[in-house]
């Protein structure tokens, strides 16, 4: 990544940071440190991480200040140290642990309040879908009950070395204060979300109750009671029609 597309981000990381509050900075695969020493320079209190020993040893070897660097797996790292903090998350992702990282870190109780990351491009595309659109589906249905997504800006190949295949962009998720709504059974809406979107080619009262293993009549039945289609598929279905037709398959 080059120095100004770190210094964007590095603007957007300390943006709107509560006034006279210190707030730590965690950066996920820091890599040979751009974006580190654009935080730095903004007097942030960064914790770099990255699985690469080499990386470690080059970001250690750059001394920058008011930077703690780590050697750990994102996915297994102990956030409890957080605990209690105010604290934002930042990084490159890569593609593969993108998806399960954002999650992981919206559903913990002491979790950063907000995330800003550089994700591939289509990754980004489904966080911020919205239904009835292609790239809408259980990705976009936990994540904006969680947070509150917003694109930043885009970044090209030419601003990395070596340049990838594929545009990546920038998102900013602002954690929800409470949830975006308010099921009675969670871990059942989540099943509900999942199993609508597991078959995408068939309709959602097929596609939930080959999931779940739930009678399709009774599917059928749920969604006619909430004066749905019960042709539609899951991409037709916000974030409150789905809390809905959970809490009423749940009864």
């Amino acid at each position: 990544m080059d120095a100004g597309a770190a210094a964007r981000i590095a603007a957007a990381v300390v943006e709107g940071s509560p006034p006279g509050e210190p707030f730590a900075v965690l950066e996920i695969g820091a890599g040979t440190g751009t974006l580190t020493k654009a935080l730095a320079d903004r007097g942030v209190t960064v914790l770099a991480l990255d699985l690469d020993p080499a990386m470690v040893d080059i970001l250690r070897k750059r001394a920058l200040p008011g930077v703690s660097i780590e050697q750990a797996d994102a996915l297994r790292f102990d956030y409890a140290r957080f605990a209690g903090r105010y604290w934002r998350a930042t990084g490159n992702l890569p593609y593969n642990i993108a998806t399960p990282l954002m999650l992981q870190l919206l559903d913990m109780r002491d979790g950063p309040q907000q995330l800003i990351f550089m994700i591939q491009k289509d990754v980004a595309e489904r966080l911020i879908a919205k239904p009835g659109t292609s790239a809408y589906g259980s990705l976009s249905v936990a994540v904006q009950y969680l947070a509150k997504v917003e694109r930043l800006f885009k970044l090209g190949p030419s601003v990395f070395y070596p340049r990838p295949k594929v545009d990546s962009t920038v998102v900013r998720l602002r954690r929800l204060q409470t949830p975006a709504v308010t099921p009675r059974d969670v871990e059942f809406f989540k099943q509900v979300v999942r199993g609508a979107f597991a078959y995408r080619r068939k309709t959602l009262a097929n596609s939930v109750s080959l999931s779940l293993r739930v009678d399709r009549a009774r599917v059928v039945a749920a969604l006619e009671s909430l004066h749905y289609n019960p042709e539609i598929r899951g991409e037709q279905l916000d974030l409150v029609q789905f809390a809905a037709l959970s809490d009423r398959l749940g009864e």
